[in-house]
């Protein structure tokens, strides 16, 4: 059996982290850091785009910066040259 994770990674989604900034409600001159971590496609990035939605309409602290890192978990196989032949018996 194959984990949701695996199938969507499969399906070319990959590990997203987003550092999300943000001002307290009851401080706006303090920013505060909260850390996202989900599968998601790259550049389009649904599943960040549809938290972001969900912050800004529920949550009362204003977003100031989102950085976003992405990598791809199942990539192809990378093929090097060799130079020689090794036998074993």
């Amino acid at each position: 059996m194959l984990s949701e994770d695996f199938k969507k990674q499969v399906k070319g989604y990959g590990l997203t982290t987003a550092e999300i900034l943000y001002r307290r409600p009851d401080h706006p001159w303090l920013l505060q850091t909260y850390v996202w971590q989900n599968y998601d496609l790259c550049p389009d990035f649904p599943e960040l785009n549809q938290f972001l939605r969900f912050w800004q309409k529920s949550i009362e602290g204003a977003l100031h910066t989102v950085t976003v890192a992405h990598s791809r978990l199942i990539k192809p196989s990378e093929i090097k040259p060799v130079d020689g032949i090794f036998r074993l018996n």
